[in-house]
C-alpha cells in the first residue's frame, strides 16, 4: 500500500505491503484528483471475495499503527509549516528592506537636522522592524531553523530581525533624543566659553545607545556566515559593516560626552600645552614642533595663558629631561628627550606629550595635565567654518592660503628666525581666539575637526590614567593600535634628516598588498613607497634650504621608518631592483626599518619593502590590513588590499 500526502508540488510517500486475502485494511488511501491540493482519508470495508466464514480482523500492533499516524502527522506539520514559513518569509523579506530605505532616511533626516520629520520616520520604522521580527518568531519558523540546508538561513533572517528591531525600538530613539538636544551651535564655544549642561545630560542617552549597539554587533558576529545563500550571507555582512560604523561614531560621541566636560574644568580646572607643528620639516607624527600656546579650561571658560616656540623659549636640555627606554635610545639616540623639536622622531604620540610636558614645566615651573598637537593644514580646515583671521602684520589667514603663508612665504618675509616665531606665535593665538570665541560656522566647525583628527591632525594626551585609557584606540590617541591577526597595521613614518624646511615639497604614495598563503596559512604584505620632491633649484631662503646636509642644499634627506604588524618583522627592501641595506630597531613589539632617501628636485624614489607580519589569521579568516602614514603638507595617495582566508 502506498501512502501519498501532496500539498502543492510537496509530496512525501510511503509503502508498505498489501495484508493478505481475507484481511482486510480498516482504511485505504485514496489519492486526490489531478490538480487538487487536499489530503483526503476514506473509509472503504472490504470483503474476500465469496467469503462466507466469519470476518477475522487483523490488527496491527499499537506501536506500529502509532509510528505511522506520527510520522503521517510529522509530514503534515512540516508541510503546513514549511508553506507558512514561506508566505512569512516573503512578508518579512518586504519588511526588511522598507525598514532598511527608512534607516537610510532617518541617517539623512539626523544629518540634516531635521529632527521632527526624523521622529516620523523612526514611528514609521519601528512598525516595519516588529512587523519583521513578528513574522519570523513564529513556530514554524522555528522548526524550520532545524531544516538541514534551510536552517542556517532562516536562523540568520530571525536574528537580523530581532537585531533590528532592538535598534530601533531600544537604541535609536534615546540618540534621537541626543540629536535633537545638542546642536552643534549648543556645543559651539561662546565668548571663551561652552556650555557643558547639555553634554554632560547627554551622557547617560549615549551610553544607553552604544550599549544597544554593541549588543547587536554581539548577535551578529554570533551568525555562521559559511554556508549561507548569498542574498542572506550579503545582508548580514552589510548589518555588520553598517553595525561596525555605528559603534564607531557612537562610541566617539560616547567618549566625548564623559571626557569633554571633565577636561573642560566641570570637576575642577585644567590647563594644556598645546602644539603646532611645522609639516615643512616633518616628523613621525606630522611635524617639528614650533609654535605653542597654554590654555586653562575652568567650568567651560577657555582661556589662553601662555604661549611661545619650542626653540626660542624651551630650548636644549642637557642632560635629558627624562630617561628613555632602551629600544627607543636605539633608534632615536638619546634627542626626543633634549630637544624639544624632535620629541616626536616617535611616531607614538604619548610618548612625544609626555616628554614636551616634562620639558615645558621644567622651563615653566608649571605641571600642565595634558598636551594637544595639530598643523597648520588642521588650521587651514578650521578657517573654513571660522572665516578669515586677521594678523597684526601682513593679510589675513583664510582657509585657502594658510598653508602656504605658514610654511613657506613666511620665511621669505621673515629672514630673521626671531621675527619667524613671533610671526607664527600670533598666529597661533589668532586662530584659537577665533575658534573659542565661537566665530564662524558651528555645525562646519564639528565637520573640518572631525576631518582633522580622521587625518590624524589633531592629537591629545592626558596625564589622567582613566581618561588616557577612554581615549584608547581613538585616532586622537596616535598610538599605533593593538594588532588582531585579522586587522594587522603597518606604519610609514618620515623624520627629515637634511635640518631644513625641504619637507613643504615632499609628495608621497604607498600601496600596501598581501601576498599568497604558504603552506602554513601566513603569507608576506608587499609595501611600496614612493617619494617626490617638486623644490625648486634656486631661490628659496636660507633658513628652508637649513644645514645642506646632502652636500647639495636643494637635496633633500628623508629618514623612512617602516613599522612592520605587532610581532612581525621587516624582511627586505629593494629600490630600483637593487637590495638596500637599512637600519633595524624595536618600538612597542614592532620591527622598524629605517631607510634614508635623498631626493635632488624633481625627483622621485620609490622602495619595495617584504614584511612578514605577525599571527596568522585562524583558518577562514581574511586579513585586512591597514596603513598609516605621517601627516603631510600634502595627502598621501594610499591603497591597501585585504587578502582572502587561507584555506
Amino acid at each position: 500500500m502506498r501512502f501519498t500526502f501532496v500539498l502543492g508540488n510537496f509530496s512525501v510517500a510511503h509503502e508498505e505491503q498489501d495484508p493478505p486475502p481475507g484481511g482486510p485494511d480498516r482504511y485505504s488511501f485514496v489519492p486526490p484528483a489531478e490538480g487538487e491540493p487536499s489530503i483526503e482519508f476514506k473509509k472503504v470495508r472490504r470483503a474476500s471475495e465469496g467469503a462466507t466464514a466469519p470476518r477475522v480482523r487483523k490488527r496491527r500492533p499499537r506501536w506500529r499503527k502509532a509510528g505511522v499516524l506520527t510520522a503521517a502527522g510529522l509530514v503534515v506539520v512540516l508541510v503546513l509549516g514549511a508553506g507558512w514559513v514561506g508566505v512569512q518569509g516573503w512578508r518579512a523579506k518586504g519588511h526588511l528592506q522598507t525598514a532598511g530605505g527608512l534607516f537610510v532616511q532617518l541617517q539623512q533626516q539626523i544629518r540634516a537636522g531635521e529632527v521632527a520629520a526624523a521622529r516620523g520616520t523612526l514611528a514609521a520604522l519601528q512598525l516595519e522592524t516588529r512587523a519583521a521580527r513578528d513574522e519570523t518568531d513564529g513556530f514554524g519558523w522555528a522548526v524550520g531553523g532545524k531544516v538541514p540546508g534551510v536552517g542556517d538561513d532562516l536562523g540568520a533572517v530571525r536574528t537580523v530581525a530581532k537585531v533590528l528591531d532592538d535598534l530601533a525600538v531600544d537604541g535609536l530613539p534615546s540618540l534621537l533624543d541626543v540629536a535633537s538636544g545638542l546642536d552643534p551651535k549648543t556645543l559651539a564655544p561662546k565668548d571663551g566659553r561652552v556650555d557643558l549642561t547639555s553634554l554632560s545630560a547627554a551622557a547617560p542617552r549615549i551610553a544607553a545607545g552604544l550599549a544597544v549597539i554593541k549588543r547587536a554587533r554581539a548577535e551578529v558576529a554570533g551568525i555562521d556566515a559559511d554556508g549561507l545563500m548569498d542574498q542572506v550571507g550579503a545582508a548580514v555582512t552589510q548589518l555588520s559593516d553598517g553595525l561596525a560604523k555605528a559603534d564607531q561614531l557612537v562610541s566617539t560621541a560616547d567618549r566625548a560626552a564623559r571626557l569633554l566636560p571633565r577636561m573642560l574644568g566641570a570637576q575642577g580646572p585644567r590647563t594644556y600645552l598645546v602644539l603646532f607643528q611645522n609639516n615643512a620639516e616633518v616628523r613621525a607624527t606630522g611635524g617639528m614642533p614650533g609654535a605653542y600656546i597654554v590654555v586653562h579650561a575652568d567650568a567651560g571658560a577657555v582661556t589662553i595663558t601662555d604661549q611661545g616656540t619650542a626653540a626660542s623659549d624651551l630650548k636644549v636640555f642637557d642632560p635629558p629631561v627624562q630617561a628613555l627606554d632602551t629600544d627607543q635610545v636605539a633608534l632615536y639616540t638619546d634627542r626626543p628627550a633634549v630637544f624639544p623639536a624632535d620629541v616626536n622622531l616617535t611616531p607614538d604620540f604619548p610618548t612625544a606629550a609626555a616628554l614636551m610636558r616634562a620639558m615645558y614645566r621644567k622651563r615653566s615651573g608649571v605641571t600642565v595635565d595634558g598636551v594637544l598637537a595639530t598643523d597648520p593644514v588642521a588650521l587651514s580646515y578650521l578657517l573654513k567654518a571660522t572665516g578669515a583671521v586677521p594678523m597684526p602684520q601682513g593679510g589675513p589667514l583664510t582657509a585657502d592660503n594658510a598653508v602656504r603663508v605658514l610654511l613657506s612665504e613666511a620665511y621669505a618675509k621673515y629672514p630673521d628666525p626671531a621675527d619667524q616665531d613671533a610671526y607664527f606665535a600670533k598666529a597661533a593665538r589668532a586662530t584659537f581666539q577665533a575658534l573659542i570665541k565661537g566665530q564662524g560656522d558651528a555645525k562646519g566647525m564639528v565637520t573640518q575637526l572631525a576631518r582633522a583628527a580622521g587625518e590624524r591632525r589633531l592629537l591629545m594626551w592626558t596625564a589622567d590614567a582613566t581618561e588616557e585609557a577612554a581615549l584608547a584606540g581613538t585616532v586622537l590617541e596616535g598610538r599605533l593600535p593593538s594588532d588582531p591577526a585579522t586587522r594587522p597595521t603597518v606604519g610609514v613614518f618620515l623624520n627629515d634628516g637634511t635640518g631644513a624646511k625641504l619637507s613643504y615639497y615632499l609628495t608621497h604614495a604607498a600601496d600596501l598588498t598581501v601576498g599568497d598563503c604558504d603552506e602554513e596559512g601566513g603569507r608576506e604584505f608587499h609595501l611600496k613607497v614612493t617619494l617626490g620632491s617638486t623644490a625648486p633649484t634656486a631661490d628659496l631662503p636660507a633658513y628652508v634650504t637649513g644645514l645642506a646636509l646632502t652636500g647639495d642644499k636643494y637635496t633633500s634627506r628623508t629618514n623612512v621608518m617602516v613599522f612592520s604588524p605587532t610581532g612581525g618583522g621587516v624582511v627586505q627592501v629593494r629600490s630600483d631592483g637593487k637590495d638596500l641595506d637599512f637600519g633595524t630597531g624595536l618600538e612597542r613589539d614592532r620591527s622598524v626599518a629605517v631607510i634614508t632617501v635623498e631626493l635632488p628636485p624633481g625627483t622621485s624614489r620609490t622602495l619595495d619593502v617584504t614584511i612578514q607580519p605577525g599571527a596568522a589569521p585562524e583558518d577562514g579568516e581574511a586579513v585586512r590590513p591597514q596603513l598609516w602614514t605621517t601627516p603631510g603638507v600634502r595627502p598621501w595617495q594610499t591603497s591597501v588590499a585585504s587578502g582572502a582566508a587561507c584555506v
